[in-house]
């Protein structure tokens, strides 16, 4: 049986404004290509390997501990009281979702008994290193554009997910897939695209083009972070 197809979604429905939603458009290609990844269609349909899921779910615990500083920084460097609690906020949430996730490969059935990654794989070390380095000494507006496609496309990918595996009957991941369409991973991802919105309309021209080649990169980052889990990539020297 072929793997389920997955598309992207409606533009419209993040409440994109004139330079993330031009962003978002020039995304489209990656978008595209991280919905056709076998991990996200393997696992849409079923299919997927349970060890290939624990690795995943491993990485993700390890990637959320750095992004959570990352959010922690860039509310601090937040210029509006708004702001700064939405990113907290966030750092706080991606802190609960680490503890959630170890909590969860140790207690399911279908994961607890399979083997773990005991520390990040390349990519995932690169990408939430450039996360902290981004909130760290960039601007507040470049480090926002940078943490955005890990709301955005993540909330994509969740909404794809979750209608794609209800045609799925006795859906091994259906748990877990069904925590992916919670509605709440969309709100974080438009409070997020109209903070960022606000930071790129008071930029200047320059830190805005910064902007979208930091919100371009960690879209790249998110497409190899799926794959990555998918072929356990592991360091070899």
């Amino acid at each position: 049986m072929d793997a389920m197809e997955l598309s992207v979604l409606d533009e419209d429905r993040w409440g994109a404004g004139e330079h993330t939603g031009h962003w978002w458009a020039q995304a489209r290609g990656i978008r595209e290509r991280v919905l056709r990844l076998p991990f996200l269609r393997q696992l849409a349909d079923g299919s997927l390997d349970p060890g290939a899921f624990a690795e995943y779910l491993q990485q993700d615990a390890f990637y959320l501990a750095e992004y959570s500083r990352a959010l922690a920084l860039l509310a601090a460097k937040a210029p509006s009281a708004a702001a700064g609690a939405f990113w907290a906020g966030s750092a706080h949430t991606a802190v609960e979702a680490e503890q959630a996730l170890h909590g969860q490969l140790l207690s399911d059935p279908l994961l607890a008994d399979l083997p773990r990654p005991q520390a990040p794989s390349p990519t995932t070390r690169g990408y939430m290193h450039s996360l902290v380095a981004a909130c760290a000494v960039r601007p507040y507006a470049v480090g926002a554009a940078a943490v955005l496609p890990c709301f955005w496309i993540y909330a994509e990918v969740s909404l794809a997910l979750s209608g794609g595996a209800q045609e799925v009957a006795e859906h091994p991941f259906r748990r877990w897939v069904a925590e992916y369409g919670d509605p709440e991973f969309a709100a974080s991802a438009r409070g997020a695209v109209a903070f960022v919105e606000e930071a790129a309309r008071s930029a200047s021209a320059e830190v805005r083009e910064q902007m979208r080649e930091a919100f371009l990169d960690a879209c790249r980052w998110e497409e190899l972070f799926w794959d990555a889990a998918h072929r356990r990539e592991a360091w070899t020297r």
